[in-house]
């Protein structure tokens, strides 16, 4: 079951999505784009718990 994400679904004013055939894989990507986009060199539990919240299964 692939799992998918957006930025957009946590509050944030960006495009991002992105989707993986595991939450681990689907993190590796979120990380690197919390990093590259958003300055965010580790994601804070608050924001982890959004993050989790919001992964979809598809």
């Amino acid at each position: 079951m692939t799992k998918k994400f957006a930025c957009k679904d946590i509050g944030m004013q960006c495009g991002f999505t992105a989707e993986a055939k595991d939450e681990n894989e689907l993190m590796q990507k979120i990380a690197k784009h919390a990093k590259e986009a958003h300055g965010m060199n580790k994601i804070d539990d608050a924001t982890m718990k959004k993050v989790k919240a919001a992964i979809k299964s598809a």
